[in-house]
């Protein structure tokens, strides 16, 4: 595979690359000369500091930050033909970089508040179109096509929480980056509003949703069919109420939605537009001893939605020269859909997870990503038999689908916000995910990730292209 690093990949990437060849090369060394302990094989280095600098677990507030930056690229692929939302055939090289502050005080014995300020940067391959599935979630908030975003630090999360206690009984739990409460009530319910990630909250999976030790495909690490309300960033502002009990759990969160699709502004008009979450929360006992979770989510979006059958139609009548989404946007066009996440720990070393998601598909894809149907699947392996028990290798496959209407829009010569070859010959987008995550030290890891995408932009006409990339993660 040749890459044409020269034409697409920046002084300041270059220097990256090197720095990461550094990295790797002098790591080996360390990791081939020094096993990490085995004295705690069910709960690997708790002993040992997991950051660069040490977090006082008695102190009322919370300091810390991360670094994460991903190298990625793709070498040359066949396609037929590109159009102006596609993913580019030529080889290419980019970087991107999230650094983010995180701060976080305990008020009382049953409030705190988080604020985070995040700084994103760099770049992803194809200016982050051509694939439902982007294989660098990181990028999600990184400024590309259509409203230009600030490179400047921004406010990421601000968010109050209140508990209300409804038993005695009281459970201890880690203070950390989203909470300062170190023991809550065993049966309670959990106030926050203020600006937040739904995805930090919903359709969270142990396996399957932390990019930067896990997954980085878009698909592979939230459900692809749940269009989350959201600003280019991923951000929001939201009101959520929580219901926590023993063995379940039941969530709702009422959410801004943003003005245009994938725009940055949020539109605070809740009776016209706003995204409504719902989730239940399982803990059923499938294997003896062996935990399982599984959360069946529902949400309904009321924005200014466009319709792809209306926009088909408009065009088949000579009204417009192409399908275009934007002339049929209606202030009040509502969107549904469903998600079932699932995860299994069938070993203290091995643990599976899955996704199901749906959406109704006649509305534009509006926050999130260009997914109608998506199902998903993998599993992830702690490193104790090779005496590197901090060590990660996760395996996914993810594979995502658009309705009948959504199809006709795209092959006709529509545009969405991140989709638009000029036609299309459909076929599911199938992606296959595969990393290996190593801990260096303290709170340094770097990891080898590489995805196999057949069908990109779900069309037979390109690829399947091969997406290797390399990430450096620091826990300050």
């Amino acid at each position: 595979m040749i890459f044409k690093i020269g034409s697409h990949l920046s002084c300041g990437g270059g220097r990256l690359f090197l720095l990461w060849s550094a990295v790797f090369l002098s790591s080996s060394l360390v990791w081939a000369q020094s096993p990490e302990p085995q004295n705690n094989p069910a709960a690997p280095g708790e002993a040992d500091p997991q950051t660069i600098f040490p977090h006082s677990d008695s102190a009322r507030w919370w300091l810390s930050g991360q670094i994460n930056t991903i190298l990625q690229g793709h070498p040359a692929f066949s396609a037929k033909y590109s159009g102006q939302n596609s993913l580019q055939p030529e080889g290419e090289v980019h970087d991107s970089r999230i650094f983010t502050l995180y701060t976080a005080a305990r008020l009382t014995h049953s409030i705190d508040f988080v604020f985070d300020l995040e700084e994103a940067s760099g770049k992803g391959i194809s200016n982050s179109l051509g694939l439902a599935g982007y294989s660098n979630i990181d990028v999600v908030r990184i400024p590309g096509q259509g409203t230009p975003l600030s490179t400047a630090p921004y406010v990421a999360r601000a968010l109050f929480r209140y508990v209300f206690s409804l038993s005695k009984e009281t459970e201890e739990v880690e203070p950390g980056p989203l909470g300062m409460l170190k023991s809550l009530p065993a049966r309670r319910l959990e106030f926050r509003i203020g600006k937040l990630a739904l995805a930090d909250f919903f359709d969270v999976n142990a396996v399957g949703s932390d990019s930067h030790l896990q997954f980085m495909n878009w698909t592979g690490v939230n459900n692809g069919a749940w269009d989350f309300a959201a600003d280019t960033r991923g951000y929001t502002y939201a009101a959520m109420l929580e219901y926590e009990d023993r063995g379940w759990a039941i969530r709702f969160a009422e959410a801004l939605m943003p003005t245009v699709a994938n725009g940055i502004s949020l539109d605070g008009d809740l009776r016209r537009a706003r995204g409504e979450n719902l989730e239940l929360e399982l803990h059923p006992k499938f294997l003896a001893e062996k935990p399982a979770e599984v959360r069946l989510l529902s949400y309904m979006n009321h924005a200014n939605m466009g319709d792809y059958r209306e926009a088909v139609d408009l065009f088949l009548a000579g009204k417009t020269p192409r399908p275009i989404i934007e002339d049929t946007r209606q202030q009040g066009s509502v969107k549904y859909g469903f998600g079932i996440n699932l995860e299994q720990r069938l070993s203290a070393k091995l643990r599976l997870y899955g996704r199901f998601g749906w959406n109704d598909g006649r509305h534009e894809s509006f926050a999130y990503t260009e997914v109608d149907q998506t199902v998903a699947f993998g599993a992830d392996y702690r490193g104790d038999r090779w005496h590197r028990q901090r060590d990660k290798v996760g395996l996914a496959f993810v594979s995502n689908a658009i309705s009948g209407d959504h199809q006709e829009y795209l092959k006709l010569g529509g545009l969405g916000f991140l989709l638009g070859d000029g036609t299309l010959t459909y076929g599911r987008e199938n992606i296959f995910e595969g990393y290996y995550n190593a801990h260096f030290w303290r709170g340094v890891y770097g990891a080898f990730d590489l995805q196999h995408i057949d069908n990109p932009g779900y069309n037979r006409d390109r690829g399947p292209v091969w997406v290797p990339a390399l990430r450096l993660h620091i826990e300050l």
